[in-house]
C-alpha cells in the first residue's frame, strides 16, 4: 500500500509532501509539537540576549572595553555560523527531535559556563558553546515550524519562525535587566533559571514526533555548501539584502545599545539598558502580528520605510542627545525591523523545497548571522577610537544606504512578481 502524503505550506507555496512512518507519528500531535519547538525558539533566542543585558556589568566588574564586548558578542555570532554550515542540513536526514535535543543539551552546558564564569575566558567560552547549540538548532527549528504549522492556519510556522527571535530577545533584555537591577548574583541566577527551562523543553522534544520527510538517515556531519536553486538566486539575493540590514540594526542593539541609551540618559539603572532591547524586539513583535496576513513583499517593504524612519530618528536622537527621542526611534526602529524579517522571511521560505528546507533555512541565518556580527565588531572597534556616539552616527547612517538599497531592490521585484502574475 502506498503510504498517504499531506500538502505542507512554506510561506505562501504548497507542496505536496510524501509522508513516511516516522512523519505520521508526527500528525498526531502536530500543534503540542508545534508550540514546544515555538518555546525551543523563544528560549535559545531569549537565552543569547540575557547576556547582552549583563554587558554593562561585565564591562564594570572586569574592565573590558567597548570593543571587547562586542568581540564577546561576535563569538556567538561566529560559532552560530559554524553550527550552521556544520550542522544546517543534518536535520533533514536524522531528523528534527534529535537535532533539537543536541541542541538543548549544549545550551544548557552553556548556562553552566556563563553561570561559573568570572572572567573573560569563560565567557568567551559560554558564547561559544551557546553559538554552538543555536546554530545546530536553528535549521531543525526553522523547518520544523513550517512542517507542524496547523493546518487551520498554514502561515503560522512562519508567523513564528520570525516572531520568535524577536519574543527571546525582548524577554531575555527584560529578564535580565530585572534580575540584574533587583535579584541578587544576577550572573548566576539568571542563567540557572534558563537551565531549568531548557531542561523542561527538553522532555517537551523528547515527547514530540517527529515530522522530517527524510528523517533516520546516518549521522554524518559534513560540511556543506549553501545552496540555493538556480532559479530562486536572483530572488534569494533580493530578498536577503533586507535580512542583511535587519540584522545589522540588530547586532547593535543587542552589543552596544544598552550603553548607548545609559549614556544618553546618563543613567546606572541596568533595566534601562535591558529594557531598550525589549522595547526594540517588543515593537517587532507587535509589527509581526498586526502584518502576519499581510502579503510577504508588501510587508517587507513596509518594513523596510519603517527601519529608513526609525534609524533618521535615531540620528536626530543622537544629535540632540535625547534619550526621549532615542527611545521613541527604538520603537519604531523595532516595528520596521519586525515586519522587514516576517515579509522577507515569509517570502524566503516559499523558496523552498520541502527536502531541503533545512538547508535553505540555514542559508538565510548564515547571512543573518554574518550581518549581526562583523558590523558590531566593526563599530565596537571603532568606539575605542572615536567614542560611541560618534561610531553610533556613522553605523545608523551605513545602515541607511543598505535599507535604502534593499528598499529599491525589493520594490523592483515586487511590481515584476505583479507583472508575471498578470501574464500568467
Amino acid at each position: 500500500m502506498a503510504e498517504p502524503t499531506e500538502t505542507t505550506t512554506t510561506g505562501d507555496a504548497v507542496h505536496p509532501v510524501h509522508q513516511p512512518a516516522a512523519a505520521r507519528a508526527a500528525a498526531a500531535d502536530r500543534p503540542s509539537g508545534f508550540w514546544v519547538v515555538g518555546a525551543v525558539l523563544v528560549l535559545l533566542m531569549l537565552s543569547s540576549s540575557v547576556p547582552s543585558a549583563l554587558y554593562v556589568l561585565y564591562q564594570q566588574k572586569w574592565g573590558l572595553s567597548s570593543g571587547t564586548v562586542t568581540v564577546v558578542f561576535a563569538v556567538y555570532a561566529v560559532t552560530v555560523l559554524v553550527g550552521l554550515l556544520l550542522f544546517g542540513s543534518l536535520s533533514d536526514t536524522l531528523g528534527r527531535r534529535p537535532v533539537l535535543g543536541a541542541g538543548l543539551v549544549l545550551a544548557i552546558v552553556s548556562m553552566g559556563l556563563f553561570a561559573g564564569a568570572q572572567g573573560l575566558g569563560l565567557l568567551l567560552a559560554a558564547r561559544a558553546v551557546q553559538g554552538l547549540a543555536v546554530g545546530l538548532a536553528t535549521g531543525a527549528m526553522g523547518a520544523a515550524l513550517l512542517e507542524l504549522s496547523p493546518r487551520s492556519r498554514p502561515a503560522l510556522g512562519a508567523q513564528v519562525n520570525s516572531a520568535g527571535p524577536t519574543v527571546g530577545i525582548g524577554l531575555g533584555g527584560l529578564g535580565a535587566g530585572l534580575l540584574v537591577q533587583y535579584a541578587p548574583a544576577p550572573t548566576v541566577l539568571s542563567y540557572l533559571l534558563l537551565v531549568g527551562a531548557f531542561a523542561v523543553t527538553l522532555i517537551g522534544v523528547a515527547r514530540m514526533g517527529e515530522s522530517a520527510p527524510g528523517a533516520g538517515g546516518r549521522l554524518r556531519v559534513v560540511p556543506h555548501r549553501i545552496r540555493v536553486p538556480a532559479a530562486a538566486r536572483g530572488r534569494f539575493a533580493v530578498l536577503v539584502l533586507t535580512v542583511v540590514a535587519v540584522w545589522t540594526v540588530g547586532g547593535f542593539y543587542l552589543s552596544l545599545g544598552p550603553h548607548l541609551v545609559l549614556s544618553l540618559l546618563h543613567s546606572t539603572n541596568y533595566l534601562v539598558g535591558g529594557a531598550t532591547v525589549a522595547l526594540l524586539a517588543g515593537a517587532a513583535t507587535v509589527a509581526q502580528l498586526l502584518l502576519g496576513r499581510t502579503e510577504p513583499l508588501r510587508t517587507a517593504v513596509l518594513g523596510l520605510l519603517g527601519l529608513l524612519m526609525g534609524l533618521a530618528l535615531v540620528l536626530l536622537a543622537l544629535g540632540l542627545g535625547s534619550a526621549a527621542v532615542f527611545l521613541v526611534a527604538t520603537a519604531v526602529l523595532g516595528s520596521g525591523w519586525g515586519a522587514a524579517f516576517l515579509g522577507s522571511f515569509r517570502a524566503l521560505s516559499s523558496l523552498a523545497e520541502p527536502a531541503h528546507r533545512g538547508e535553505l533555512t540555514a542559508a538565510v541565518y548564515v547571512f543573518a548571522y554574518l550581518a549581526m556580527s562583523v558590523p558590531a565588531v566593526l563599530a565596537g572597534l571603532l568606539t575605542n577610537i572615536h567614542g560611541l556616539q560618534r561610531t553610533s552616527v556613522g553605523f545608523m547612517a551605513a545602515v541607511a544606504g543598505v535599507c535604502a538599497l534593499a528598499l529599491f531592490t525589493t520594490l523592483r521585484l515586487a511590481a515584476r512578481t505583479r507583472a508575471e502574475g498578470r501574464t500568467a
